[in-house]
């Protein structure tokens, strides 16, 4: 295994002791297995923009604020400055969000601290101390996808309430860890209030779930709970508790329903093609 530069300053440092092995690498960063002490934890590295294939960035980085008003006047020129600062914000965006929603009590790791691009984090292992699966890697019985399902909602909630939607929510962003699903992978995270395509992304978040989940638990196809909570957002009477029914009476003036229905059921169909891509190469792999 190649260690990355930004990890060897880590050990020297003393910030960790040891890399054990690579967990996952994305496009957005790589992950590697550490040691900290006596514990073992993550640490995600960050690629460069050069080595990013993600595209959209400008539709997700709407509404957020710059540190400082030089800052802000940079990234509008597109000056190399401003590009470093924008590649500086982005990476922050994901430590910064962490830390915010660990306090409201949304289920995501407990961030360590953020040095030189790295971010170091808790590890979230499944009921055999091994790294947890994601949640569309497992089976589920009718009652814990039902479970699931409640526990990320009101997770979504908190996060809404925040000011925050996740923006690239899916099966493939939760891991199932002992005490339940641990939503992850934040730098995409969007400004509720800011962003023009917020609430058709908290949908699409929403809808992501409800999709892979009503494949266990068919009956929640028929929720309807991101219409409601921004609905809620909207008219500044969603908070953190509130109750949700799933249910949500639509103008059917403005709205098509067999188009939404569409999308949940498209939704459902990319994630399993997208399961069956990863267990192929997987198989490749071994």
């Amino acid at each position: 295994m190649r260690t990355p530069a930004s990890l060897l300053t880590l050990i020297e440092e003393g910030v960790i002791d040891e890399v054990l092995r690579p967990l996952k690498s994305g496009k957005e960063a790589a992950v590697y297995v550490v040691r900290s002490g006596d514990e073992v934890r993550c640490a995600k590295v960050y690629k460069d923009m050069a080595q990013r294939s993600f595209q959209k960035r400008v539709q997700y980085q709407e509404g957020r604020k710059s540190r400082g008003s030089r800052e802000a006047r940079a990234v509008a020129s597109g000056s190399r400055y401003g590009r470093r600062q924008q590649e500086e914000e982005w990476k922050n965006t994901e430590v910064d969000a962490l830390y915010q929603l660990r306090a409201a009590g949304v289920r995501v790791p407990e961030p360590h601290g953020f040095f030189h691009g790295v971010l170091v984090m808790e590890l979230v292992t499944g009921p055999d101390g091994f790294s947890a699966p994601r949640l569309g890697e497992v089976e589920l019985s009718a009652e814990q996808a039902r479970e699931f399902h409640r526990v990320l909602v009101r997770d979504v909630v908190r996060m809404l309430c925040c000011g925050l939607i996740h923006g690239d929510l899916s099966a493939y962003n939760v891991l199932v860890g002992p005490d339940g699903p641990v939503i992850i992978d934040f730098p995409q995270v969007v400004n509720a209030a800011g962003n023009n395509a917020a609430r058709t992304m908290l949908l699409r978040d929403v809808n992501n779930l409800t999709a892979a989940l009503g494949r266990w638990a068919p009956e929640l196809l028929d929720t309807w709970y991101g219409e409601e909570m921004w609905a809620l957002f909207e008219a500044g009477r969603l908070q953190p508790d509130t109750p949700l029914t799933g249910k949500y009476t639509f103008d059917e003036r403005e709205v098509d329903l067999d188009s939404v229905r569409e999308a949940i059921n498209d939704a459902r169909e990319v994630a399993l093609i997208r399961q069956q891509g990863r267990e192929a190469r997987d198989e490749d792999e071994y």
